[in-house]
């Protein structure tokens, strides 16, 4: 659900007064990056905003074929393969010719069948080759109809009262990390697994690509109630540990700069996170390459730095504005220490001078000494 304008105006105020108030960990918690250094991390963000959060259970499963859409080629006489016109993941149209069977009544040439798909669909298994001898018992070809499968969840027992037909499931599979399906749930399986403590719930996904093969592992994260106006936020945007979960927000005035927020969580399902503290509507929170931030240190630009080239004034260590009074400070202790500088540096050469000019004389003295004996003798 958007916030109205009003409520987006008094969000950006009250986060404009947070920002603003004195905030002794701001330098501490602040990341400054160069922009090559935000490029090559690859950074993401999203908006955090009140919206409908969904109630999930989780569980784990497997992709079936949906009963009725699967179907056997076998022979009504026995013989043998004289021609198979098919080969495993052929798609085939219901009544399509599959094989050729020759009967092993006598006749020159022998009688031969047609043999035909019962319904439309993939070639899954062909058991049979040119030549091999046939019965009526043998399955000699399986072809699957995969346009829609059923994914089949097995959900513990306890969770079960909460399953209604019509609720709606997000399924992942391993072998499609990037996709997410979505299906209703179609029926309850009727007697409950003893052995695992679990039922089997059954949802119907449309397949038109094929992607979707029986035998796939699957996750389901099962929807079973919605809460509106949450606070939420992409889960790859936490971090931390259990003791202390923070974000790292874009600051609203300094290029490149991010700052580490702590947030107090509630409620999470497979995809989002609820926020009871530590966000305003409007924060952009970084989604890709936050786990990064937390090795890059305060940065490569300090937070002095970037708020000066900000507002193009002064500005003290922890990014407050500084005062008349400290700017007065600062420039009579820069004076100071260029005078300091300058009697150190007049000292320095001072002493060095006197020091050469009383070797320099007591050297000469012991000269007109030794002269002066010499000249005795």
């Amino acid at each position: 659900m958007k916030l109205s304008t009003a409520k987006m105006l008094l969000a950006a105020l009250a986060t404009f007064s947070v920002l603003h108030a004195a905030d002794p960990k701001r330098k501490e918690n602040t990341v400054i990056l160069e922009e090559a250094a935000v490029a090559n991390l690859q950074l993401e963000f999203t908006e955090a905003e009140e919206t409908t959060f969904e109630e999930t259970i989780f569980s784990l499963g497997h992709i079936e074929v949906l009963p009725g859409k699967k179907a056997i080629v076998s022979s009504r006489i026995p013989g043998r393969a004289f021609s198979v016109l098919v080969i495993p993941h052929q798609e085939v149209d219901v009544d399509a010719e599959v094989a050729w069977i020759e009967s092993r009544q006598p006749g020159d040439p022998p009688p031969v069948i047609k043999l035909n798909a019962p319904i439309s669909g993939t070639v899954s298994k062909v058991n049979i080759a040119q030549g091999q001898p046939v019965t009526p018992d043998q399955e000699l070809i399986e072809i699957l109809d995969l346009t829609t499968v059923e994914a089949t969840a097995s959900v513990p027992q306890h969770l079960a009262g909460k399953l209604t037909p019509g609720v709606k499931a997000h399924i992942r599979l391993n072998a499609l990390p990037d996709r997410v399906f979505e299906a209703k749930l179609a029926h309850i399986a009727a007697v409950a697994d003893e052995t695992t403590g679990t039922i089997e719930a059954a949802f119907h996904v449309p397949n038109p690509n094929k992607l979707l093969r029986p035998g796939m592992k699957a996750e389901f994260s099962i929807v079973v109630s919605t809460r509106e106006g949450v606070m939420s936020i992409p889960r790859a945007a936490v971090q931390g540990d259990a003791a202390e979960r923070f974000v790292y927000i874009k600051d609203y005035q300094l290029k490149n700069a991010f700052v580490k927020t702590s947030v107090v969580l509630g409620t999470q399902n497979d995809r989002f996170v609820e926020v009871i503290k530590g966000l305003f509507p409007g924060d952009e929170v970084v989604t890709r390459g936050a786990y990064a931030l937390g090795f890059a240190g305060k940065g490569s630009v300090s937070l002095k730095e970037a708020m000066d080239a900000a507002h193009g004034h002064p500005h003290n260590e922890d990014g407050s504005e500084m005062t008349k009074e400290q700017i007065a400070d600062r420039d009579k202790n820069h004076d100071d220490h260029d005078h300091t500088s300058e009697h150190a540096g007049w000292n320095m050469l001072t002493s060095f001078f006197a020091g050469s000019s009383g070797l320099l004389l007591s050297l000469l003295i012991v000269a007109m000494l030794k002269r002066k004996e010499a000249q005795s003798c």
